[in-house]
């Protein structure tokens, strides 16, 4: 490609970046949505090229731009709610290896999002087992596997937790040792030492969300 075919490129993906992050932090669709109907607002009808589609790192580092300048005044607060929810959680199904993923995670959930975990244990049937024995209402439904489009889709568990989402993905105990391998410089998932170490390392918000059943 020529230099400005280059420059081109460039500025149609920033545009679709920053179209797909209005979608996710202010309506809350989810990354591949939020990507397919950027480039629609983007580029129209025509067929847009692989090439010219921001990957999701692109597409995060605007959520963050976005909420810093929109949502500065409670993002922080929803995002220490969140975490402190997910340790209280990690730390019910402790027994099944709890890993946190996603935007509470990564720092990025707002208003829409929800907590996202990964349990590994004998059975999904076990994971089951336990929450219903404690009166938790679950919805069952499934996820893709973590080690990609090769693997089966795995079980997942939906269910609220003082009022908000936990949807746990549950993986079998052999799949334990390929979730802890580091990917890259960015974490993909965090134990509960992990996360709590997330909390300490962020001041308590000043405006904070009631924690309620």
């Amino acid at each position: 490609m020529t230099p400005n075919m280059i420059d081109e490129v460039q500025l149609l993906r920033a545009q679709i970046a920053a179209a797909a992050a209005r979608l996710i932090a202010g309506d809350g669709a989810d990354y591949g949505t939020a990507k397919r109907k950027a480039a629609r607002q983007v580029m129209g009808d025509q067929q847009v090229p692989a090439h010219v589609l921001p990957d999701n790192a692109q597409i995060e580092a605007e959520v963050r731009v976005y909420q810093s300048l929109f949502h500065a005044d409670t993002q922080p607060a929803r995002l220490f709610r969140l975490r402190t929810l997910a340790v209280e959680v990690m730390e019910q199904l402790a027994q099944f290896n709890p890993f946190l993923t996603g935007a509470v995670l990564g720092g990025t959930a707002g208003p829409h999002d929800d907590i996202h975990l990964q349990l590994f244990a004998d059975s999904a049937k076990e994971v089951e087992i336990f929450l219903l024995n404690r009166e938790v209402q679950i919805e069952i439904s499934e996820s893709p596997h973590f080690k990609g489009p090769r693997y089966e889709p795995v079980e997942t568990v939906s269910f609220l937790w003082r009022q908000e989402g936990v949807h746990a993905e549950l993986y079998e105990l052999d799949d334990l040792r390929g979730a802890v391998k580091a990917r890259g410089d960015k974490a993909q998932r965090a134990d509960i030492a992990a996360v709590r170490a997330l909390l300490h390392s962020t001041n308590t918000p000043t405006t904070s969300y009631p924690v309620h059943e």
